[in-house]
């Protein structure tokens, strides 16, 4: 299963994509920051978004999309843009026909590292270590989006086989 990892944030979005399976090792395909100037109107941001998310789509071909989980965060602008920038990535998702599914950051932690609440080194190095890479992904959004992805090719690869299988017996 390949999967898109979105961490999303207007001024650096985290994207990854690895391959694999439950229970097996990722395997990295890509991973980048998509960046827009914080200056800039909000609808161009956003469009400077969506338009990278779905380069990657058709570029890449991912089977599904984990994003981040906008969580209690105490400066509301930033809630409110991360919210916009993962609702682009679950638009793009959607319109290019693929399942999205939504990690909490502590989901995401607990599901690479057993711990929900380490830290971003503590992610970076699991990352690093489970997809066997000599140097870790940076910056920090980009280790968070293949952590996603790693986490969605653990747990949400068998939630999305037994929901397959459920429509399959109706």
């Amino acid at each position: 299963m390949r999967v898109l990892g979105v961490d999303p944030g207007l001024t650096r979005c985290g994207v990854g994509l690895v391959e694999g399976s439950p229970g097996r090792p990722c395997k990295l395909v890509h991973y980048e920051v998509v960046r827009s100037e914080p200056d800039l109107d909000l609808s161009l941001r956003l469009l400077n978004l969506d338009r990278r998310l779905a380069e990657l789509v058709t570029e890449f071909q991912p089977e599904s999309v984990a994003v981040e989980r906008v969580f209690s965060q105490h400066n509301v602008r930033t809630v409110m843009g991360t919210a916009q920038a993962g609702a682009v990535a679950i638009l793009a998702a959607a319109r290019a026909g693929l399942p999205v599914q939504m990690y909490t950051p502590s989901e995401v932690k607990a599901a690479v590292s057993g711990n929900g609440q380490a830290d971003k080194a503590q992610v970076t190095a699991m990352v690093t270590r489970l997809l066997r890479l000599e140097v870790a992904p940076k910056p920090a959004d980009a280790a968070d989006a293949l952590a996603l992805a790693i986490c969605h090719v653990w747990r949400g690869g068998a939630r999305e086989r037994i929901s397959a299988a459920l429509r399959r017996t109706r």
